[in-house]
């Protein structure tokens, strides 16, 4: 695959990564499915590690599935582009540590702007979910990698 390829593939994946962003600030802070545009009088948060996520799997009945899965499952599922991303159009970026603290720091910014715009809730158990996708998508980049290399050789992606 000539350079030329390669730079339009990473601007394109670029594109894509600030559209992620741009969907994830949306369903963070203004989605009406989501209860954002409900601003609280009070601050809202936990933390305590486990708490919500003992919650949602303690009263699944009541909650419903779906809730569960969205502040469970979600909230994991929702960095690994992040995790993947991050690494693969930036190659500095490119290590286990780096990708783990970009995780946890952008989850812990956008958890510190729920908190003081009141939007949502401040919550030490999405922050550990939100790393733990970051790393998954870090193990996904790891093995696009390795295909790439396989199909390409030492050309770097």
């Amino acid at each position: 695959m000539s350079k030329n390829s390669i730079k339009k593939l990473k601007m394109g994946g670029r594109a894509l990564l600030v559209l992620y962003l741009a969907c994830l600030i949306y369903f963070m802070f203004f989605s009406e499915s989501y209860g954002r545009t409900e601003v609280y009088a009070e601050y809202r948060y936990n933390f305590v590690l486990f708490q919500e996520i003992r919650r949602f799997l303690r009263h699944r009945d009541i909650l419903g599935l779906p809730a569960v899965l969205i502040n469970v499952v979600g909230n994991v599922v929702v960095f690994i582009p992040y995790g993947c991303g991050l690494p693969l159009l930036f190659e500095r970026l490119s290590s286990f540590p780096r990708t783990v603290i970009l995780s946890f720091a952008t989850s812990l910014l956008a958890e510190t702007m729920q908190l003081i715009l009141r939007v949502g809730c401040f919550d030490v158990d999405d922050l550990l979910l939100n790393t733990i996708g970051g790393c998954i998508g870090y193990l996904a980049y790891l093995l696009i990698r390795r295909c790439w290399r396989r199909k390409y050789g030492k050309t770097k992606l």
